[in-house]
């Protein structure tokens, strides 16, 4: 899976999750903004399901913005595919 790929369906998750236009979504969107700590763990075990990877709370706490969210699951999926 591409980053492009990853990050068009994160940009469409938070925006079906959190009920925003998609138009509002960039890679730039921090979460703090977006929605509550509440919505940002929900968001985070949304990527985990839609992606099929298991992310650490501590590592799921440091990301900020749309595009950590990106870089993280790229890393994680080549990781879990090597596991297969």
């Amino acid at each position: 899976m591409t980053e492009t790929e990853i990050e068009a369906k994160v940009l469409q998750l938070v925006a079906d999750q959190l009920g925003v236009p998609r138009s509002e979504v960039t890679r730039e969107s921090e979460f703090d903004k977006l929605g509550d700590s509440l919505d940002k763990t929900e968001l985070m075990m949304a990527f985990e399901d839609a992606f099929d990877v298991s992310i650490p709370d501590e590592t799921a706490a440091s990301v900020q913005t749309i595009s950590d969210a990106i870089v993280l699951i790229r890393e994680y999926i080549p990781a879990k595919q090597a596991e297969v």
